[in-house]
């Protein structure tokens, strides 16, 4: 390979600017009834040939919704109101369970006042208890027949 020393004449190429504004194409008139055809001469000189395009029908009216959800509402009462509720069910079975305990000690209350009180009569000073019936002293009964004497 061999180098030319001096190099050749060099080109130069600078680029076009884009215009970003170019002229509107001039509009060919529309045929009259149905179907809608229109045509458009390109600034070439070219034409292009088509249906028109109908706009698109403005969007219905969004409607406006409150910046916090009606079930997010409710939903955050009923939380409030259950932690309200929840209060007065811990109250509620605290009562309960020392209602259940009051009872239960009235129960062994009775129990021991009534066991005593059958232990008393069952053992007794008195050694035995009248019956309705013939008392009999054997101590003093003398028995001459077996020679029994007390």
């Amino acid at each position: 390979m061999t180098y030319p020393e001096q190099p050749g004449a060099v080109e130069v190429h600078h680029p076009q600017p884009i215009t970003l504004h170019a002229p509107a194409a001039p509009l060919v008139p529309m045929q009259p009834g149905p179907p809608a055809v229109q045509s458009i001469v390109l600034p070439d000189g070219r034409v292009v040939t088509g249906y028109a395009l109908t706009p698109a029908p403005a969007p219905a009216p969004i409607e406006q919704r409150p910046a916090v959800s009606r079930t997010a509402v409710n939903i955050a009462l009923g939380g409030i109101g259950f932690g309200a509720v929840c209060g007065g069910l811990f109250l509620l079975t605290a009562f309960i369970a020392a209602l259940a305990a009051f009872i239960h000690q009235l129960i062994i209350l009775a129990a021991v006042i009534f066991g005593g009180w059958i232990a008393v009569q069952v053992f007794g000073t008195s050694g035995h208890r009248d019956h309705g019936g013939t008392t009999v002293n054997i101590r003093k009964a003398v028995i001459k027949r077996n020679h029994f004497r007390s």
